[in-house]
Parts: structure tokens; C-alpha cells; sequence
């Protein structure tokens, strides 16, 4: 069975991250995936310090929760990570967790060019909410920022872009509206 990795970059259980990332699963679940949800927030996973010792062993540093999640995500075959848009980029605990992962997706190498660890079989599927309505969204780089950030992750890990989803104008709305959703049901058929 593949395997998908639902990682819940925002601290809202019931926030519109959250549920455009129950909308994502259910898909993921209907194309065969078995999906494994992770919430950030509820993590404890430490800050970087920058000693870069990850990116000579690959392993982590700190006595944290990361070794877990490291090992889910070098196992899987997908990963969707939903995130709110924090000033045009993501949350902290997402920013932290791609700081902290860096030794695990890229080789410490002399070239000035990152060596992805990650392989193109595995996917990720970005979700990003913005309160900014559309176009303003974009036009502005609020969500467009965002996606930027957890894009430039992902693609220099080595994995391959499934997609990558927003809902913008989230303010007062508890579920993505009909675009959105079949936006994401094409991204699974």
C-alpha cells in the first residue's frame, strides 16, 4: 500500500488548514493511500542552531521528536502539508521543522548546488490558506509567498510536486468552497 504522510502545519485543530487537509486525505485514502496524520504543533521538536551536523550525518542532533517524523518522511510515498499563510510565509513550527530536516534531504557536498537525498517517486502536495481574498492573494505574495517557501523545501529534497492548492479569503468560512475542492479531487484523478 503507498504510504501518505498529512502533516498539519497551523495551530488550529478546526482551523480551514486542518480541514482543507481532511479534504486532502479522504482523496488520498480514496486513490489507495494510507494516510498518517502528523500535527506540528503538537511536536516537540526543537529549534535548529545552525551547527549544520545534520548535513554531515544525516541524522539528527537534538533528542527530539524529529527522529520520528524523519523516518515517516523518508518512508513515504506522499506528503501533503497544509499550512496557513503567516505574513506571506509559513508558520514557525514549519519553518523549524524545514531547518531541522535539512540534513535529511540535501548532502553536505562541496558544490554550491544542494544533492537532493529525497527521490522524484515520492510526491507532496502543498495546501496553503490565506485570509487575503482573491486575487489580492497573490497579487499581493501573500499566499503565493507561502507556497514559495514550502515549495523551495520539497522540490530541493528531490521529491516531485503533486500539486499545490490554495484557499484564499478563509476569513468567516469553515470549509473551502466547490473550486477548491475539485481542484484537489483532479490532483488525485
Amino acid at each position: 500500500m503507498k504510504r501518505a504522510l498529512a502533516i498539519l502545519g497551523g495551530p488550529r485543530q478546526g482551523g480551514n488548514a486542518a480541514v482543507l487537509l481532511a479534504y486532502a486525505a479522504k482523496e488520498a485514502e480514496t486513490a489507495g493511500y494510507e494516510v498518517e496524520f502528523i500535527d506540528l504543533y503538537s511536536q516537540n521538536i526543537a529549534y535548529c542552531r545552525g551547527c549544520m551536523a545534520c548535513k554531515k550525518t544525516g541524522l539528527r542532533i537534538i533528542e527530539d521528536d524529529l527522529s520520528a517524523l524523519r523516518e515517516k518522511l523518508l518512508a513515504c510515498d506522499l506528503v501533503m502539508l497544509a499550512s496557513p499563510t503567516y505574513f506571506a510565509n509559513v508558520p514557525a513550527p514549519v519553518k523549524n521543522m524545514f531547518d531541522r530536516l535539512v540534513g535529511a534531504v540535501m548532502d553536505d557536498n562541496i558544490s554550491p548546488i544542494p544533492k537532493p537525498k529525497l527521490s522524484p517517486r515520492q510526491k507532496y502536495l502543498l495546501l496553503v490558506t490565506c485570509n487575503t481574498p482573491a486575487p489580492f492573494d497573490r497579487l499581493g505574495g501573500q499566499s503565493s509567498g507561502c507556497l514559495r517557501a514550502m515549495n523551495e523545501f520539497f522540490h530541493t529534497s528531490g521529491m516531485r510536486c503533486m500539486g499545490k492548492i490554495i484557499f484564499p479569503g478563509t476569513r468567516g468560512k469553515t470549509a473551502p468552497p466547490p473550486p477548491v475542492l475539485h481542484q484537489l479531487k483532479t490532483v488525485f484523478h
